[in-house]
């Protein structure tokens, strides 16, 4: 039996702020409590040493403003290269499974990146399904979001990607933030159904939340057949965390990630330092090496405090219902809307960085292809917080996408070069060619990578 691979990241040198919920003791209290349990001394455990992304694993994915490295520092490459480090063990069939218990947290990052949203500047998760696609041509790959604020980076980034299955549970956007997470945000035109949101009410519980892992998340992962699963291993849906209002607790956890038994788990958030973190990761590093975690309990936990009411049962029937639903009938919405489609798809977003109070503004166009999932031009503008104005165009092409909209988005991309004086940057992302431009137009100079 191959063991579970364990790396753990807590980022010493990077912090928002010394008091700040998003702090190196989120993992401190962890380490501790599992190296004294001796949990690292058993023979279905395998440590892992950080490694480092580079720049073109962040550019598969981000278009930074105003370049990769105002956006980062070197823990966040850390954090993200130890990501690819535990992809790296599994797909050479190293560990059965695998864990990054890393720091800065990614989940909120999209596409383009301003700054620091929701604690994060760039994605880990998406970063290494890129990396999965690239390195070890990955074909379908599903991210269950487990933490309870809605990923909403996440799903923009795979929002148009019918090949990513992403799928979230999380506190109701009307209670928490980001205040999005909605049912009727389930993908882009050509790749409705591959989102699928599950917006829970306050309060809800290991019934409730066990409830859509039996009844929702794993027949829909059965019949979506992903070659890989990852987890994003949120924990803030406990009961004790200061920043949400949920009521799950490390048991729970420990049977969610029995139940799902991802291929990889990438920590995101969860705030209760003390008095939950470290057993709700011991819960998951015991499930996922099939260690016996039936004594595994919080020293205040009291399971008749946490009984899911009727009325919330009935309600969370009926999002795993309209839910299952949506995601049977998705290739006959496709296939209208391809149909149906003129030749480009048009949509406005307002995106708010809450850490570092920018608001951005952004145009997007998805290019309606009748035989891949189009591309993408984003026209985005933002001040950042030293009061310069960034106005860019950036250009997505997808890993699948077909020659001909791969030719028209390099033949985009060269008018843009040639007429793009109403702009300061302007990016190609070319993940067919694996190659990545931003042109500085008040410089003229042209960085690839």
């Amino acid at each position: 039996m191959k063991p579970t691979g364990i790396l753990f990241f807590p980022a010493f040198d990077w912090a928002i702020s010394p008091t700040h919920p998003e702090r190196e003791e989120r993992l401190l209290y962890t380490r501790d409590q599992i190296f004294e349990e001796g949990i690292m001394d058993l023979p279905q455990i395998k440590e892992y040493q950080p490694g480092l992304a580079d720049l073109k694993d962040i550019a598969r994915v981000h278009f930074c403003v105003p370049d990769i490295e105002s956006q980062i520092t070197e823990a966040h490459l850390i954090s993200a290269g130890s990501a690819l480090v535990m992809a790296d063990a599994f797909m050479q069939d190293e560990v059965k499974n695998s864990f990054a218990i890393i720091r800065p947290p990614g989940h909120h990052s999209m596409t383009v990146s301003h700054g620091n949203r929701g604690f994060c500047n760039i994605n880990n998760e998406a970063i290494m399904v890129e990396y999965l696609r690239k390195k070890y041509n990955v074909k379908k790959i599903a991210i269950v979001d487990t933490d309870v604020h809605h990923g909403d980076g996440t799903q923009e980034i795979f929002y148009h990607d019918p090949d990513v299955l992403f799928i979230s549970f999380h506190q109701d956007g009307r209670t928490l933030y980001p205040g999005t997470g909605f049912m009727d945000e389930a993908g882009g035109p050509l790749a409705y159904g591959s989102t699928i949101n599950i917006p829970l009410a306050p309060g809800t519980t290991d019934s409730g939340i066990l409830y859509v892992m039996d009844n929702l998340v794993l027949p829909i992962l059965d019949e979506f057949k992903p070659d890989v699963i990852v987890n994003s291993a949120g924990q803030d849906n406990h009961y004790s965390d200061p920043l949400a209002n949920m009521a799950f607790s490390a048991q729970g956890y420990a049977r969610l990630n029995t139940k799902l038994a991802p291929d990889i788990a990438v920590l995101e958030g969860g705030y209760s330092v003390e008095t939950a973190l470290p057993y709700i990761n011991m819960g998951l590093i015991m499930a996922m090496a099939g260690i016996d975690y039936s004594n595994l309990s919080e020293p205040d936990y009291k399971p008749e405090r946490f009984k899911e009411s009727e009325r919330n049962l009935a309600y969370i029937k009926s999002i795993v219902k309209k839910q299952l639903d949506l995601f049977r009938h998705r290739e006959e919405v496709v296939a209208k809307n391809r149909k149906d489609a003129e030749y480009f798809h048009n949509y406005y977003k307002q995106i708010f960085y809450d850490t570092d109070y920018i608001h951005e503004e952004q145009q997007n166009r998805l290019r309606m292809c009748p035989d891949c999932c189009g591309f993408r031009i984003i026209n985005s503008s933002a001040q950042h917080r030293n009061g310069q104005l960034y106005r860019v165009l950036c250009i997505a092409i997808p890993v699948n996408a077909c020659q001909q909209c791969h030719a028209e988005a390099i033949s985009a991309y060269a008018d843009m070069v040639k007429n793009g004086d109403a702009f300061d940057l302007i990016y190609l992302q070319d993940r067919v060619n694996d190659e990545y431009k931003v042109l500085d137009i008040t410089s003229s100079r042209e960085i690839v990578l």
